[in-house]
């Protein structure tokens, strides 16, 4: 696979997990304002998964150094 399809898969991938975690964060808080007893698991879900969206970007990131670099 090479570089440019792995910065291809990396941005997209980040960018869905991020936004997809922020959903999760949403929906843990109002778990939370509703006595829901699973606010607590919404909001480590929520956590998990914008981390590894944020990460899964910052590889994204690196990959299109590498790619720039190739160009040079």
């Amino acid at each position: 696979m090479g570089n440019k399809t792995k910065w291809l898969l990396y941005a997209v991938g980040g960018l869905m997990f991020f936004g997809f975690g922020l959903s999760l964060l949403g929906e843990a808080i109002i778990a939370k304002y509703t006595n829901n007893d699973y606010w607590v698991a919404w909001g480590t879900s929520a956590l998990v998964v914008t981390n590894s969206g944020l990460c899964l970007f910052g590889q994204a990131v690196v990959e299109r150094v590498k790619l720039k670099r190739e160009t040079i």
